[in-house]
C-alpha cells in the first residue's frame, strides 16, 4: 500500500486559528479528505444530481438524535451514489448538522468530480461512493494525526494505561448501541490520559471490534511515545489525548453495564475499494512556539437549553419575576448606617459602594448609583436583569435591589477580601505576597470560567464590556468573582455575538482596539481585556491606561510583553514575588496565554474555551 506523507507548515496566524480552536469561515474544523480521481463522473450528469439529491438528505437528516444517518439515491446502479455521515457521539445535535451541513458544501470544492469520497472533520465524517459499502468494515483509506509532543514522564507506564485504555474503549465501543465510548484514566497527578472510539452504527458488533483493533494497532505503531494521536478510517476511529478534547457534559450519566469480552480478531481482510494511506504530521508554528497540547483542536458543542423567543419573551417579563427580591429603602439604611462613612468599600464610575449588615446578621454589599451616573435606569435595569439570570461560583450574587425615591441601589453578597487590583498593585508587602502562584492560577482560572460562562453556557451570552482589575473581587478563599454589570450587553435572539454602538465605555487600557476605535464589541472584546488581566496579574504591573504612541509615550505592559517575548526575554516579567514558587516554564506559558488574547486582530484571538482548555492542559 503506497504511502504519501504531508507534512503541514503553520503560518502565525494559521496556527493560532487551527492550534486555539479560533473562528473559520465555516462551521465545522476541517481534518482532511481523500477522494481518488482513478472513477469521476461527469459534470451536469444523472450521478451528480442525485449527489446532490444525497446532500440534502443527509444533511436534512443531520438533526436525528442518533448522529448517524445513511442513503441511496438513483434508481439504475451505474448512476446511483450511497452515502453516510456519523458525528462524533458526545456532540449537541446542533453542532452535528451544522458539521454535516458544512460537510455537504465544502466538499465538492474538495472532490468536484471524484465518485469516492471520504473526508473528516473534528465533529462529523462524510463518505459516499457509486458502490454500495453499507455495513461492511473499510480500514482504507487511513489519515493518521499525531501532537508532536513526547512523553517524557514514566513512557513505558505511559504507554500501558494508554494500551488498556484503548482496550477497554474498544470492548465499550463494540457493544455500545451507538457504537461511542469514551475513556478517562489517571497518568499522574497532573496528567490525565483521555481516549475515544466510535465505528459507523451500521457495522456489527464483530465488524466494529475488527476496526477498532486494526486502528489500535495502527495508533500504537505511528504514534507511540506521543502526547497525542488519532487515526482515522472510513468506517471508525481512535482517538487519545492528556486533555479533555471530548465534550463530558454530553456524555450519558448512566453506568455502562460490564463490558462482555470482545470477539478474536478474525483474519485481515483484502484491500478495500480506495487503497491509500495517508498520515498527516501537524506541526506547530515556529513563531508562537504553540505548545503541542494545543495541536488538535477541541471543540466543545454548547447547546442552548431555552429557544431564542422564548428567552426573549422570559426576558422582556423579568423584572415582574424579581419583584420578590426587591429591598425597601428602609432596611438598607438601617443596615448600612444610613450609608455611612465608616461603611464605605469604595467608590466607582456609577456611584459608591457600602457594606451592611442585616438584622439576621447576613453581611451585604450595596451598590448606591449616584443620581449624576450615566447608568440611570435603563443601565440599572440591565444589570438587574443579567445578574439575576446568572448562577456561576465566579460571578457576584445579586441579592436584591432597591428602587425608592430618587435612590436605585443593588444589593449584592459580601465579599471581603476587596478587588484584585488592591493585592496587586498594592504598596504592602503583606498584602502583595498574598498573591503566589498558586493563588494566581486560581484567580485566573476563575476569571476565565466565569467569562467562559457568560460567553456560552449562560441562558444568555452575556459581553461583559469592562472587565478589569477592580471588577474582580476576591472572596475570603481569594476566589475571583467577577462583578459590574451596568456595561454588559446579551445576546439571545439568533445567537447573536457581537454588536456596534457610538456609546463607548468601559476603561482603557483594558478595552479592545476595535471597541475603544470603532465601537465594535464581541466576545473577543472580552478575550482581549482578559488577556490584558492576566499579564497584570503574572507581572503585578498595571497596564499604562491608554494607547502608545512608538515615540511620545512609553510602552503599554501588552507592547512591552511582545517585546520581551521575542527577544526571548519574557522570564524579565516575572513579578519578583513569583520567582521561588513560579516554574518558569508555566509562567511562559500563561503569558503567551495573554498575548494570544490581546492580538490586535479579533478574528486570530482565541475564544474562552480554548483558553480554559490550554490553561488547564498540563504537559510535562
Amino acid at each position: 500500500m503506497a504511502q504519501v506523507v504531508i507534512h503541514v507548515l503553520l503560518s502565525v496566524t494559521v496556527t493560532v486559528i487551527t492550534l486555539l480552536g479560533l473562528p473559520s469561515t465555516t462551521e465545522a474544523d476541517y481534518l482532511y479528505h481523500i477522494c481518488p480521481n482513478s472513477t469521476v463522473f461527469t459534470p451536469n450528469s444523472t450521478f451528480q444530481s442525485n449527489l446532490n439529491h444525497l446532500f440534502s438528505d443527509l444533511s436534512s437528516n443531520a438533526t436525528r438524535n442518533t448522529g448517524f444517518y445513511n442513503a441511496t439515491t438513483g434508481r439504475t446502479p451505474t448512476d446511483s451514489v450511497y452515502g453516510l455521515f456519523l458525528c462524533r457521539g458526545d456532540v449537541t445535535v446542533a453542532a452535528c448538522k451544522s458539521c454535516v451541513t458544512t460537510a455537504t458544501l465544502e466538499v465538492v470544492t474538495h472532490c468536484p468530480i471524484e465518485k469516492q469520497v471520504v473526508i473528516w472533520y473534528d465533529d462529523c465524517m462524510l463518505r459516499y461512493s457509486n458502490q454500495s459499502f453499507f455495513s461492511t468494515a473499510a480500514e482504507s483509506p487511513a489519515v493518521f494525526m499525531w501532537n508532536t509532543g513526547i512523553v517524557t514522564t514514566e513512557p513505558n507506564r505511559f504507554n500501558q494505561i494508554l494500551e488498556a485504555s484503548m482496550t477497554e474503549v474498544a470492548t465499550e465501543t463494540t457493544n455500545g448501541s451507538d457504537k461511542f465510548a469514551t475513556k478517562e484514566a489517571k497518568f499522574t497527578g497532573l496528567i490525565r490520559l483521555y481516549s475515544l472510539g466510535q465505528c459507523t452504527q451500521d457495522l456489527s458488533s464483530f465488524d466494529c471490534n475488527t476496526c477498532l483493533r486494526e486502528a489500535i494497532a495502527q495508533l500504537r505503531s505511528c504514534c507511540g511515545g506521543k502526547l497525542g494521536g488519532r487515526v482515522l478510517y472510513p468506517s471508525c476511529n481512535v482517538r487519545y489525548e492528556v486533555y479533555p478534547f471530548y465534550h463530558q457534559n454530553l456524555m450519558s450519566a448512566t453506568a455502562p453495564a460490564p463490558a462482555l469480552a470482545p470477539p478474536p480478531a478474525p483474519p485481515i481482510k483484502g484491500k478495500s475499494q480506495l487503497p491509500s494511506l495517508v498520515i498527516a504530521c501537524i506541526v506547530a508554528s515556529v513563531v508562537l512556539s504553540v505548545p503541542a497540547v494545543v495541536v488538535a483542536r477541541c471543540f466543545f458543542g454548547k447547546s442552548r437549553l431555552v429557544r431564542a423567543k422564548r428567552q426573549k419573551n422570559k426576558a422582556e417579563n423579568d423584572m415582574t419575576t424579581v419583584e420578590s427580591l426587591q429591598f425597601d429603602l428602609g432596611t438598607i439604611e438601617a443596615a448600612t448606617k444610613k450609608f455611612s462613612d465608616d461603611n464605605k468599600l469604595g467608590e466607582g464610575g456609577f456611584g459608591q459602594v457600602f457594606k451592611g449588615t442585616l438584622d439576621n446578621g447576613q453581611e451585604i454589599a450595596v451598590k448606591r448609583l449616584s443620581k449624576s451616573s450615566g447608568q440611570g435606569v435603563r443601565e440599572f435595569k440591565n444589570e438587574v436583569l443579567l445578574v439575576v439570570k446568572l448562577q456561576h461560583r465566579n460571578l457576584i450574587r445579586l441579592l436584591g435591589f432597591c428602587l425608592e425615591g430618587e435612590e436605585t441601589i443593588l444589593v449584592y453578597e459580601y465579599v471581603p477580601n476587596k478587588s484584585l487590583d488592591y493585592f496587586y498593585l498594592s504598596v504592602e508587602a503583606e498584602k502583595r505576597e498574598q498573591l503566589n502562584w498558586s493563588t494566581r492560577c486560581t484567580i485566573i482560572g476563575g476569571i476565565a470560567r466565569g467569562i467562559l460562562y457568560l460567553h456560552e453556557d449562560s441562558r444568555l451570552r452575556v459581553i461583559h464590556r469592562d472587565l478589569k482589575a477592580s471588577n474582580v473581587l476576591l472572596d475570603a478563599n481569594m476566589n475571583p468573582k467577577i462583578s459590574d454589570f451596568g456595561m454588559a450587553r446579551m445576546f439571545g435572539v439568533d445567537d447573536q455575538t457581537q454588536g456596534n454602538t457610538q456609546r463607548i465605555v468601559g476603561t482603557y487600557g483594558y478595552m479592545a482596539p476595535e471597541y475603544a476605535m470603532k465601537g465594535l464589541y464581541s466576545v473577543k472584546s472580552d478575550v482581549f481585556s482578559f488577556g490584558i488581566l492576566l499579564l497584570e496579574i503574572l507581572t503585578g504591573r498595571k497596564n499604562f491606561l491608554g494607547f502608545h504612541h512608538p515615540t511620545t509615550s512609553p510602552p503599554t505592559l501588552l507592547i512591552y510583553a511582545w517585546q520581551l517575548w521575542n527577544e526571548g526575554k519574557v522570564l524579565e516579567l516575572m513579578d519578583p514575588l513569583l520567582k521561588d514558587s513560579c516554574s518558569p516554564d508555566e509562567f511562559s506559558r500563561y503569558i503567551q496565554i495573554g498575548l494570544l488574547c490581546g492580538q490586535e486582530d479579533a478574528k486570530i484571538r482565541p475564544t474562552m474555551s480554548s483558553v480554559v482548555l490550554f490553561k488547564e492542559s498540563k504537559y510535562q
